[in-house]
């Protein structure tokens, strides 16, 4: 609720009384008196009442501990676009842990570089927010420093963008040295030019979403450290690279073929590799499950090995700092003879992610090397449609949770390491089993 009060010589004149509205259309009413006087008000009373109506037509419980976000997406693309976009920002929310109360698509003509949206439009957001209890506005969109700080500043609720919303999954799903760094110094490096202003609009955004993990600190802190900091991350970063350098030259020693296996998050890479190897690497029906790279031996008849390699997912849009700090692990598949590219023919944009996966692998200058393109989830999709599919795209198809698919896979891997093909794979199916 707030409250208006006019003054005329020297005294309390009209008065003007706004409060949101529970539950309905209208967000908001508005009552007017002629003079302050007249008000007769317990502003208690109301304000109790006015809660309890709310927290009844709202759509969680009073005990809900997570965080609740509306999801908001600013964009001149097509619908389908915008749309498609917004599904995959729900679903990033999801893995974090938040829960959705709702999602927000403008497509204004031009983009506001102050809010994204209008102001007018911006003020309305923050009343539906407010009205339905969200604790955090995400965008889809990257926020510049200017741009979160003038929307922080109309809203004591926080405000993140994909970006942020990416780096906090990042942070809760880093186990290993390397990755517990390189998340941190990706963070440091997003953080630091949003470490200017002082009061809510920075305090706002410390912990929670957005503000978790190893790289956790007051954003108030002096910019002079968090520079120190990355610095010695970055040093860091160099030393677990050399150690990777010798764990590699010791693997081309042994002259074992390497394959790694690549895709868009949750695409099936580390049921594919528990499933062929008999191992038991950490899998969840979310976005970026893994991030932690992981190797393991399979063995094909005559006694020949390959290592298969797990990797972190790909996303479309991968913040540049997280691209930047995760590279030195990427860099591991230019060691790898050949790229199995992990598809989900289930996801109904499946396309996008075969494109955004190979724009990645463009900019790690990996596009030539051999890979495989192999669709997953083939027991979520038609016979008739993986047919057509694999056609189209001369794919490899299987079922991950399934080694009875993996007939078709086995050979050609075999073919394209050491171009001869093995007529009996049962040995190879009877071993990986479950």
């Amino acid at each position: 609720m707030i409250a208006a009060i006019g003054v005329k010589d020297g005294l309390p004149g009209n008065l003007f009384i706004a409060h949101l509205l529970p539950g309905t259309e209208k967000t908001m009413d508005i009552t007017s008196y002629k003079d302050f006087y007249m008000l007769d008000l317990n502003f208690n009373e109301f304000i109790s009442s006015l809660e309890e109506e709310m927290e009844r037509s709202r759509g969680f419980s009073h005990d809900e501990k997570r965080e609740r976000a509306i999801l908001v997406s600013v964009s001149t693309k097509s619908k389908y676009e915008h749309e498609d976009s917004v599904e995959e920002l729900k679903e990033l929310a999801e893995s974090s842990d938040i829960l959705v109360l709702d999602t927000i698509l403008q497509k204004p003509k031009n983009i506001n570089p102050k809010f994204l949206m209008g102001e007018g439009k911006l003020k309305e957001l923050i009343i539906n927010a407010l009205n339905k209890g969200a604790t955090l506005l995400v965008f889809d969109q990257e926020l510049s420093p200017s741009q979160i700080k003038a929307i922080s500043d109309l809203t004591e609720i926080k405000v993140i963008d994909r970006s942020q919303l990416i780096l906090d999954i990042f942070a809760r799903r880093a186990h290993s040295r390397d990755g517990k760094v390189q998340v941190e110094l990706a963070q440091l490096k997003y953080r630091l030019p949003r470490l200017t202003g002082k009061g809510t609009a920075m305090s706002r955004l410390m912990g929670g979403i957005g503000g978790r993990g190893p790289g956790e600190m007051k954003l108030e802190v002096d910019r002079r450290r968090v520079r120190d900091r990355i610095a010695l991350l970055e040093k860091k970063l160099k030393e677990l690279a050399e150690a990777r350098k010798q764990r590699k030259h010791r693997r081309i020693e042994t002259g074992i073929p390497i394959v790694s296996i690549i895709g868009y998050t949750n695409a099936g890479k580390s049921t594919l590799l528990n499933s062929l190897t008999r191992s038991y690497v950490f899998t969840e029906n979310k976005l970026f499950a893994t991030l932690d790279t992981s190797s393991r031996r399979l063995r094909f008849p005559k006694d020949r090995d390959i290592i298969i390699t797990d990797t972190v997912g790909f996303i479309r849009d991968l913040p540049e700092d997280l691209m930047a700090a995760f590279k030195s692990t990427l860099e591991e598949l230019e060691d790898a003879d050949m790229l199995l590219h992990i598809v989900d023919i289930s996801n109904p944009r499946f396309e996008q992610h075969i494109e955004s996966v190979e724009n990645i692998l463009r900019q790690l200058g990996l596009i030539e090397k051999p890979r495989l393109l192999v669709f997953n989830k083939i027991d979520k999709v038609s016979q008739e449609e993986v047919s057509n599919l694999k056609m189209r795209y001369n794919a490899i198809a299987i079922s991950a949770l399934n080694p009875s698919t993996f007939m078709e896979l086995l050979d050609a891997i075999e073919i394209n390491i050491w171009g001869l093909k093995q007529q009996n794979y049962q040995d190879v199916l009877k071993s990986i089993k479950v």
